[in-house]
């Protein structure tokens, strides 16, 4: 619920600065010939969906590697949870993992496809053995998760 009253605030924002918010109650006429054109071109507006999802990522991405085992599985999606089984038992894989390739960052990030509750998203790391395509995730309760199992 606070990403959607911060996705708010921001539009609200966003429409502000793009109205003005000027109490200059001049006429277009009476002000100085100099004066700055206002902007024709509306700011780049930032989709909240598509920030939730790659902050999803994002976080998937980096408990798997720290390793977080805990944070990791609860970002995988029910269907997949139900597939990796125990909680432990997927903290356990994500060690290995973490310890096989030590601590890895994202390099890029693409969303290939979002509609609706369902994602498409491509990412690598510097080994590219690790580097993701098309990975489905899945927008449940509100918020994405991996659904990739």
């Amino acid at each position: 619920m606070h990403r959607h009253h911060l996705a708010a605030a921001l539009a609200a924002a966003a429409l502000l600065t793009l109205t003005g918010c000027s109490s200059d109650s001049k006429p277009a006429a009476d002000k100085p010939a100099d004066a700055p054109a206002p902007a024709t071109s509306p700011s780049p507006r930032i989709d909240p969906e598509r920030a939730a999802l790659d902050k999803a990522v994002r976080a998937y991405s980096a408990a798997y590697f720290q390793p977080d085992g805990k944070a990791a599985y609860a970002l995988l999606s029910k269907r997949c949870q139900t597939k990796a089984g125990d909680e432990d038992v997927f903290a356990i894989v994500v060690d290995t993992a973490a310890k096989g390739y030590g601590r890895q960052e994202l390099q890029t990030l693409t969303i290939d496809q979002l509609a609706g509750d369902m994602a498409r998203v491509s990412y690598t790391y510097l080994v590219p053995k690790l580097n993701q395509s098309q990975q489905p995730w899945t927008r449940e309760a509100g918020a994405w998760h991996y659904d990739g199992c």
